[in-house]
């Protein structure tokens, strides 16, 4: 037997493939053999707490591809592989069909002694069945009648349960699955700066505000206490006026490190009330590890060996030249002492997974060592399966692509800078299909305190409508960067800069109540994604024709749930475009008219077949998110419904 072309396989087997809990997963394989024989396939599958495989049986698609499809509740790894052979009793069966009578008497006595084969390695009821079909051909009935009592379908199953395997095939390696909780596919992230609000304390009292505009998860930058030498000032300048409150990446002093709570926000005990608080509101606290220091971290005077020191003695600071960051200091991870660097920071996470943290946003993975990120969330995820970590790499698609494989359980992506249509068709085209998304799970950002994009600088309010609805639809997971976003702040700090003018990482901002914000349409567009399954998950993505490569079109569906966004990405300019909707795909019946709702205005239109005319003005509706829905109203007529 040859058995390949295995799927879902990362890199043939080398990582896990992900999926979430409740999923069902495809398992799909190449398997032939010479000749004309009948061919049967299993796929062996247990969870990392099993110890024995349980068996699916494979079906034949096309081509010698073979399927079965697997369910997986529990968190942690499944471990699955194929197993084959040349079934003779379905081949012999086959044939049987076909032969001559002349052929019988001899093809029966084939069969009888593999039926009696059969009914000496079965137990049970199974075994006293198949005596009854082996008597039945050892019996004095006409040959025509054992021909048709062998065609039962029970005894069809009993002998392919019960099939001689003696020169079975199977895989050597098993292919491993990664399951999370359903968190993982499908959230909403806010983040926020608590230090602009007051204290931890004060953070409570925006929760019901983040929790109604739809949002399931509140991030928090480093809550830790900020270092003060080569402290940055207000814009990230050099010398820092004594007022300045620092930025919150510059982790340590002598109030504490990695494990402490600045003293200005409060203690531990306000962080964990913090925690039950939010779940009170439907809202879980993810907070921010970045591994560095200040150099007025107790690192800095406890374990000097885990940073990298210049010719004179002194520590060198990180620097991405020509910037320079003088306030923090990057661990030395080729330090000969970096087994208890590893050591030391896998336990800051037991820290806060004590404090009750599930969700952790790790700063700038890519320029630590890519296999320390393996390690370590294996090591927490072994005894926290439900921990979800998601990678701040802004980095070359590789290392961005092996991050997620070696455990994180979503990635930030190139969204931000994505925003023609090629440009997005082509980028989530990639990254929602597989190989790509058995390992990759985007988080689409269309700003971030470090990320003020020229579209965003330049676009008004139309183009904050334009990148909220494409994050909240085309991805699964999404986040904004609040109240900057709602409040659609857009000045950049200087010409040609993606950083804010007045960067909130450097001073405290007062948010006042706005007169003009995206709050209500930020819920609406949250009520939506939680509304409508289609747009919890990133499988079922599909793009559409347009006559306009200004006009972007695409769906997505679950079960009878489909949704179609379209979105004039200009934020300019009014613009319009025919549609050309694959109304297969979008399961709706060519030959009837049907109608459409647009879930943001409430307004309903009819269209007729898959060619339809859009306009959209983006300081008026910038997009539209359409449902279809179908109401049988009897066997022959069908109504399509908003």
């Amino acid at each position: 037997m040859v058995i390949e072309g295995v799927s879902p396989a990362v890199d043939e087997g080398r990582f896990p493939a992900k999926r979430v809990a409740g999923d069902t997963v495809l398992v799909e394989a190449d398997v032939f053999a010479d000749g004309h024989d009948v061919l049967s396939a299993v796929v062996l599958h247990r969870h990392q707490s099993e110890s024995t495989a349980a068996e699916r049986r494979m079906t034949p698609l096309v081509n010698d591809r073979w399927r079965a499809e697997l369910r997986v509740e529990q968190l942690g790894f499944y471990f699955f592989t194929v197993e084959a052979w040349v079934d003779h009793f379905l081949t012999w069966h086959r044939d049987l069909q076909k032969r001559e009578k002349s052929d019988y008497a001899v093809q029966l006595q084939i069969g009888l002694e593999m039926i009696r084969a059969a009914t000496s390695r079965a137990k049970g009821r199974d075994r006293k069945r198949l005596a009854h079909f082996v008597e039945v051909l050892e019996g004095d009935d006409e040959l025509e009648d054992k021909v048709h009592d062998v065609k039962s379908d029970e005894l069809l199953d009993l002998m392919w349960r019960y099939s001689d395997r003696t020169h079975a095939t199977r895989l050597d390696c098993e292919y491993a699955i990664e399951v999370d909780r359903p968190k993982a596919a499908f959230s909403a992230w806010y983040e926020l700066f608590p230090r602009s609000f007051g204290t931890l304390r004060d953070v409570e009292a925006q929760l019901p505000g983040i929790a109604n505009m739809g949002f399931d998860v509140l991030y928090l930058p480093p809550i830790h206490p900020i270092g003060k030498t080569f402290r940055k000032g207000r814009n990230n300048v050099m010398t820092a006026g004594p007022n300045d409150v620092g930025s919150p990446w510059a982790i340590g002093s002598d109030e504490g490190g990695h494990t402490s709570i600045h003293p200005k926000l409060g203690t531990l005990e306000d962080f964990r009330r913090l925690i039950e608080a939010a779940k009170g509101n439907g809202l879980e606290i993810a907070i921010d590890i970045a591994f560095q220091s200040s150099p007025d971290h107790p690192y800095v005077s406890k374990h000097d060996e885990w940073f990298l020191k210049r010719p004179d003695g002194t520590i060198q600071y990180a620097e991405n030249p020509p910037k320079k960051y003088q306030d923090i200091y990057p661990f030395h991870f080729e330090s000969e002492a970096w087994r208890d660097l590893w050591n030391e920071l896998r336990d800051v996470f037991l820290f806060w997974v004590k404090q009750g943290v599930r969700i952790f946003r790790v700063d700038n993975p890519h320029t630590k060592p890519l296999l320390f990120w393996q390690w370590v969330i294996g090591e927490l995820k072994r005894d926290h399966p439900d921990l979800i970590f998601l990678s701040e790499a802004f980095t070359r698609p590789k290392i961005m692509y092996w991050l997620a494989k070696a455990g994180f359980t979503q990635s930030y992506t190139y969204f931000a800078w994505r925003n023609t249509k090629y440009e997005l068709t082509a980028y989530f085209s990639e990254i929602t299909k597989p190989p790509v998304s058995d390992f990759f799970r985007p988080n689409a950002w269309p700003n971030t305190p470090d990320i003020l994009t020229e579209y965003l600088q330049y676009g008004g309010r139309p183009a904050f409508v334009v990148r909220l609805i494409l994050a909240a639809t085309l991805c699964s997971n999404y986040g904004i960067y609040g109240p900057a976003f709602e409040r659609m702040m857009h000045e950049g700090r200087e010409p040609g800069s993606e950083e804010y003018r007045d960067s909130e990482k450097y001073e405290v901002k007062q948010w006042p109540p706005a007169e003009d914000d995206l709050s209500a349409l930020i819920s609406s567009v949250n009520r939506v994604r939680r509304e409508n399954p289609a747009l919890q998950q990133n499988a079922m993505l599909k793009f559409h024709t347009t006559s306009n490569d200004e006009i972007l079109c695409y769906s997505k569906a679950a079960g009878d749930n489909v949704i179609v966004a379209v979105v004039n990405v200009d934020p300019h300019n009014t613009q319009s475009a025919w549609l050309d909707l694959d109304l297969t795909a979008l399961q709706v019946d060519s030959n009837r008219p049907f109608q459409v709702h647009e879930l943001l205005t409430g307004a309903r239109y009819t269209w007729h077949g898959g060619r339809n005319y859009v306009q959209l003005n983006p300081h008026v509706v910038p997009a539209h998110i359409f449902r279809i829905r179908r109401k049988v109203r009897s066997e022959r007529d069908f109504e399509y419904f908003l």
